[in-house]
């Protein structure tokens, strides 16, 4: 498919939001959660920017990067299980206390939903954040009416970079792979349209560990979202 550079009143018919580093800046919050629970862990805080380079693949891992103080935390010690359900149990804890308090939209995602929303475009989040997180957090930045359908990490057995959650969210909303788009800003995000068949549209501003994001295929990469506009 001849990548599409902007969006227009053909296309997108269904648009797919990545939350976290694409439509709200979330890391105060995750960052805060992350240092109260390693501090209650008897462990040095992290600080944001660290947990900045931690998220994207969903809370467990965020907290194993955490635990381990390492993005590639698969090449460390083990976690033992007992300190990862303690470590897991108040780091939700302590998320669900904050309650987005810290959060922020990035600039530019309110006008480009808009425009979308004035298109007819049909819109759905699909985060790797828990479920239960997703709602409250949208309500609180006043973005929930934009979107039909949220598909959180745990929603389904599987989660990003998995095709799945993608694919079910574009049939329930009269998608095909030619009207299609993932919005995000990692990696997860762009092997997930890869493995739906469908372009990825990734934002630099976000929180994608690793390579750079203009080197992870998406078909358009941008500094902000109106310039889809």
């Amino acid at each position: 498919m001849e990548p599409r550079r902007r969006f227009t009143s053909l296309w997108p018919g269904v648009a797919l939001f990545d939350l976290d580093g694409t439509l709200v800046d979330s890391a105060p919050d995750l960052a805060a959660a992350i240092d109260d629970m390693l501090t209650a862990l008897g462990k040095p805080p992290a600080g944001q920017e660290k947990v900045r380079q931690w998220v994207g693949n969903g809370a467990q891992i965020l907290v194993r990067r955490a635990l381990t103080g390492r993005a590639d935390w698969e090449n460390a010690e083990p976690v033992d299980d007992a300190l990862f359900r303690d470590a897991s149990e108040q780091f939700y804890q302590s998320y669900d206390t904050l309650n987005g308090s810290c959060s922020t939209v990035f600039d530019g995602v309110e006008t480009c939903l808009q425009r979308l929303q004035e298109m007819d475009c049909r819109m759905a989040v699909i985060t790797n954040k828990p479920e239960r997180f997703v709602r409250p957090l949208l309500e609180r930045m006043g973005l929930e009416h934009w979107f039909e359908m949220i598909i959180g990490g745990d929603t389904l057995p599987v989660k990003k970079p998995d095709a799945e959650p993608l694919l079910l969210a574009m049939r329930t909303l009269g998608g095909t792979p030619g009207t299609t788009v993932m919005i995000g800003d990692s990696r997860a995000d762009a092997e997930a349209a890869r493995n739906a068949g469908l372009p990825a549209v990734l934002v630099r501003y976000g929180y994608n560990y690793g390579p750079p994001v203009d080197e992870l295929g998406a078909e358009v990469v941008v500094d902000s979202l109106t310039e889809l506009l």
